[in-house]
């Protein structure tokens, strides 16, 4: 009896995991294209603008990490998206600032590459209101 019930519960565990491991994990972005990207584009610059002694800039970095990451894993695969020019100079930005954070964890982003996500984040929006 008690080799059945501990079977039992070892099948109902791995059910329970599999389920779980199966569910939609729940991201910050909506499916739109546009939104999402004009949604990760304010995080980041968000992200940016505080000020390197400030007191969320880590709970900001960890929140841009997750959007990079929620954005690339959305929208890398979908065909009707990767040949837009907003969605190439977008996945540029994300590589860069994506870079700085896992190679300087612990240093703020130069001022170099802040300007230059600035200028593609103005590109990116003037392409998203084009429609490409």
């Amino acid at each position: 009896m008690n080799k059945i019930l501990s079977r039992l519960f070892a099948v109902l565990l791995v059910v329970a995991i599999g389920l779980m491991g199966c569910s939609a994990a729940t991201d910050s972005l909506s499916g739109n294209y546009r939104e999402d990207t004009l949604a990760v584009v304010n995080g980041l610059r968000t992200a940016l603008s505080l000020p390197d002694d400030s007191p969320e800039k880590a709970t900001a970095q960890a929140e841009a990490k997750d959007l990079i990451n929620d954005f690339a894993s959305r929208y890398r695969r979908n065909t009707s998206v990767t040949k837009l020019s907003s969605f190439t100079t977008m996945r540029t930005a994300l590589n860069s600032l994506a870079g700085h954070y896992s190679s300087y964890p612990n240093r703020p982003v130069p001022e170099k590459l802040k300007k230059r996500l600035e200028q593609e984040f103005a590109q990116v929006e003037s392409a998203l209101k084009r429609g490409s």
